[in-house]
Parts: structure tokens; C-alpha cells; sequence
């Protein structure tokens, strides 16, 4: 009777088990009806003037791709946690999407110390990773697409024009990390190509809003013109008391000022008066690619402040992959390495927007922006189709045949 009691116990258990296992792997075939997009900005914290607009692109895009029919016939789902401008909660958020929610990509991250802090993770976890933002250049891996500006597009372009333009001397001020070091290693490096002279560098810390130290320095050096690689919402205090005790009319040029937080829009002019920004994009930029996609971005959001570069970057690496997808077929990470591989090309608001095969870099047009002392801002120059050559030529990365998974520096 006993052994009877204990089959019978047995029996119900492994019902109450196989029930179980049934209803999760119901579970587990509705998510099948979706493709699952995560993101990870800041919407909150020092980044969010950029991390807001960025996450808004990525809304709009999958909003357009899912009424066109989505993707291979499913919906594209976004998971998005607030990052909240916090690298260690990068690295939490990144593992939980790729081991809880098993998403298909990960797009996100703003400064250069975000993306490396979650890098590493997607390349152990084989995830497909999208940075599309403008950086300091240099990263070859695998698994990642870094599809927004770099030096080659912005410091050699605007470096050249500036030198020709207001002379050989040239002073520095940095974000004190990866983003600025790296960025000002490569405009020392233009700087000395186009037989310029960095004339003082200085790197500000992180949060840093006090700058009465640095515009001293800047005075007593006389440079020709002034590069400012400050970023963060600390740091564009610079402007103001720039233009309250600084030198007037200094020529200043960026690869990211105006573009991506707006300064010039959030600083009573004429602070930011003669700056120089070679960018993909600014939401001033006048042709009806740029002009259609602003006016879409507006409608939907229309208390954001600004539509800058890293909203356009964004909103094209989710075309971008969208495509790939779709020529893949699947979105299983290696199909769509590959077919990003392949040379793919989105129409994009900027202009044409090329996948390097190669870098798995960005081809792309970039625009001298200029602001006049009333911050209006207009074109200057274009360059068409800038390649980003320097992993290819001065590294000899080829990541379609081998990758190295590191950053690379212009003084390596």
C-alpha cells in the first residue's frame, strides 16, 4: 500500500511539473510573435539632454517600421530601463536584457565610458551591439557597429579649416576621460599634419563647472582658435562664463558642442559666437531628408527642446539593422553581422549612411556648422561620403576575417 500512496504522490508531481514546463513554454512561444529591441541611454542624470532625444528615435523609428508591417512579419518590441547616466547600472541593465528579456540586439549608451563598460559584456554573451553616437574612434569588434561620426569624419575635416582659416595656434579643453583624451590625442595629431602648434591642453573633470582657472590659461596662451571637447550638462557651464570673462571673438571649434546638447540653444547668445561643429547632422541642417525627419520628430515629441546628431545616429542604426535584418531573414546575430558585412546603405536624414565592411564604422557626409553671435547656425562646407579609413589603413583591422576586440588610439 505504501509503495501504491508513493507512486500515486510521484505521478502527481511530475503532472504538476509538466504543467508548469506547458505553461512556460506557452509563454516563451507568444514572445516568439515579437523581435525584441534593447535599449540603454540615459534618461536620466549628467547625460539625459542627449539620452532623451536618443531614446525618442529609436520609438520613432520602431513606430514606423512596426506600421509598415514590422519585422519578417513580428512586431519589433523595445526594452528600455533608464540607465540613468551610471556605467555600473549599464553593466546590470546590459546583462539582465541579454540573459532575462533575451533581446535580439542592444542599441545604446552616450559617453564613451558607458559603451566600454558594457562592451566587453556583449562580446562574452555574442550580443549584436549598436553605438550610434559620435566618439573619439578606435573600438574593432566583432559584435559592435559603432555607426555614428569619428575623428576622421570631424577632427581632420574641421581641424584643416580651422587652421587654413584663423591660423596655426591651438589650445584644448577636454572632458578628463576616454572621449576627450582620445579626441584630443587626434586633434594634436591634425594639428601637427597641417603644420599647427597646440599651443595648451587641459582636461576637465567630469561634473566640472567651474572654469575660471581654465579661461585664465586660455587668455595667457593667445591661441588662434579654441577647441572645446566638453560634454555633459555640468560642463556647457564653460559657455557662459566664457562669455562673461573670456577672450572675444576667439574662433572655437568642436566635434560636439550644438550638435548634441544644444548649448547653443540653452545659452544666452552670444556665448557660443563663431563656433565651428563638422557634424552629420544638426536639426538646422536645410534639405528635405533632414527637414522631413525633424518635423516627424517634432510632431511625436513635442516638448522635446532639439532633434541633435545622436537623435539622427540613432534613429539610422535602427534602419540600419532593420535592413539586415530583413536580408538575413533572421535575426540571429551572425546572419546579421553578415549582412551588415555586405556594404549595406540606408537613405538616411544626414544623407547616405554606408556600412564600412571592414571598421564596421559609418560612411557618411558630414557638414561645417557655424554659429553667428546670435546662434544662428548655417553651413559652411560638406564633405561627401567620408570614409572612416584609419582602423583599415593605420591598423589593418579587417573584422569581416578576424577581430582583435580592442580600441585602438591615434598614439598607440
Amino acid at each position: 500500500m505504501k509503495g501504491y500512496k508513493k507512486i500515486i504522490i510521484i505521478s502527481i508531481f511530475l503532472l504538476v511539473i509538466s504543467t508548469f514546463l506547458a505553461a512556460c513554454n506557452n509563454k516563451s512561444s507568444s514572445s516568439d510573435d515579437t523581435i525584441k529591441l534593447g535599449v540603454l541611454e540615459d534618461r536620466s542624470g549628467d547625460f539625459a539632454l542627449v539620452g532623451i532625444q536618443k531614446s525618442h528615435a529609436v520609438e520613432l523609428a520602431v513606430e514606423e517600421i512596426n506600421k509598415e508591417g514590422g519585422l519578417l512579419g513580428k512586431q519589433i518590441e523595445i526594452v528600455a530601463p533608464d540607465t540613468q547616466s551610471d556605467d555600473k547600472r549599464y553593466q546590470e541593465m546590459a546583462r539582465k536584457l541579454i540573459l532575462e528579456d533575451k533581446v535580439d540586439v542592444i542599441m545604446g549608451a552616450f559617453s564613451s565610458a558607458s559603451r566600454e563598460a558594457i562592451r566587453p559584456i556583449m562580446e562574452q554573451h555574442k550580443m549584436l551591439y549598436f553605438y550610434n553616437n559620435q566618439y573619439e574612434g578606435g573600438v574593432a569588434s566583432k559584435y559592435t557597429f559603432p555607426t555614428g561620426a569619428v575623428p576622421e569624419h570631424q577632427v581632420m575635416t574641421v581641424m584643416e579649416y580651422m587652421i587654413n582659416t584663423y591660423g596655426p595656434n591651438v589650445y584644448t579643453i577636454a572632458a578628463d576621460y576616454n572621449f576627450g583624451q582620445i579626441t584630443a590625442d587626434w586633434v594634436s595629431v591634425a594639428t601637427e599634419e597641417l603644420g599647427g602648434k597646440i599651443v595648451g591642453e587641459e582636461f576637465i573633470p567630469l561634473g566640472e563647472s567651474q572654469f575660471s582657472s581654465s579661461i585664465n590659461k586660455i587668455q595667457k596662451a593667445k591661441p588662434d582658435f579654441l577647441v572645446v571637447l566638453l560634454t555633459g550638462a555640468k560642463q556647457s557651464s564653460f559657455y557662459e562664463q566664457w562669455n562673461t570673462s573670456g577672450i572675444k571673438d576667439l574662433p572655437m571649434a568642436t566635434t560636439i558642442n550644438m550638435a548634441q546638447q544644444y548649448e547653443h540653444i540653452r545659452t544666452a547668445p552670444p556665448a557660443l559666437a563663431n563656433m565651428h561643429v563638422a557634424a552629420p547632422f544638426m536639426e538646422e541642417l536645410d534639405t528635405p531628408k533632414a527637414k522631413a525627419f525633424v518635423e516627424k520628430f517634432r510632431e511625436k515629441f513635442p516638448d522635446d527642446a532639439y532633434v541633435g546628431m545622436e537623435a539622427e545616429a540613432q534613429y539610422t542604426g535602427v534602419y540600419l539593422w532593420a535592413k539586415a535584418v530583413e536580408k538575413a531573414g533572421t535575426t540571429d546575430v551572425d546572419a546579421v553581422i553578415e549582412a551588415l558585412e555586405s556594404g549595406l546603405s540606408y537613405e538616411a536624414p544626414s544623407g547616405k549612411v554606408t556600412i564600412d565592411p571592414k571598421s564596421h564604422h559609418a560612411i557618411k557626409d558630414i557638414y561645417l556648422f557655424h554659429a553667428d553671435e546670435n546662434h544662428k547656425v548655417s553651413v559652411l562646407d560638406k564633405w561627401d561620403q567620408v570614409e572612416p579609413y584609419w582602423l583599415a589603413e593605420e591598423k589593418g583591422i579587417d573584422l569581416t576575417v578576424e577581430s582583435p576586440n580592442e580600441q585602438y588610439t591615434p598614439i598607440d
